[in-house]
């Protein structure tokens, strides 16, 4: 892997360490927050490498609130259950009251990145 592709991912790891329990965000919001609006794929990425490095991925989500990273996950609803051990409501693969629920980079966080 390229050295800028890590040091993208190790940014994402960085946001995706400060959701809060109970929170999610998207893809699309961590890539804006990163200043890489149309990079939210290479956010999809690095929660997919994200395994192993202490890094909350169960948290982001599509910009919908879809699970669609679940299947990188062991076991058939390891993502849902661990997002439901933190009080998220998922039914049909979706986040409940996900405007309830999101968690913004952009908003949440005031520090220069």
């Amino acid at each position: 892997m390229k050295a800028e592709t890590l040091s993208f991912f190790e940014r994402v790891y960085d946001v995706v360490r400060l959701i809060p329990y109970g929170r999610v965000t998207s893809y699309g919001a961590i890539a804006n927050y990163l200043g890489a609006k149309r990079s939210s794929r290479m956010v999809g990425y690095a929660m997919n490498s994200s395994h192993g490095k202490d890094v909350p991925a169960h948290r982001v989500v599509n910009r919908i609130g879809l699970l669609t990273g679940k299947h990188h996950f062991q076991g058939t609803n390891l993502m849902q259950q661990l997002l439901e051990n933190e009080g998220v409501v998922v039914e049909n693969n979706q986040v409940q009251e996900f405007k309830t629920v999101f968690w913004d980079p952009n908003t949440e966080l005031y520090d220069e990145h």
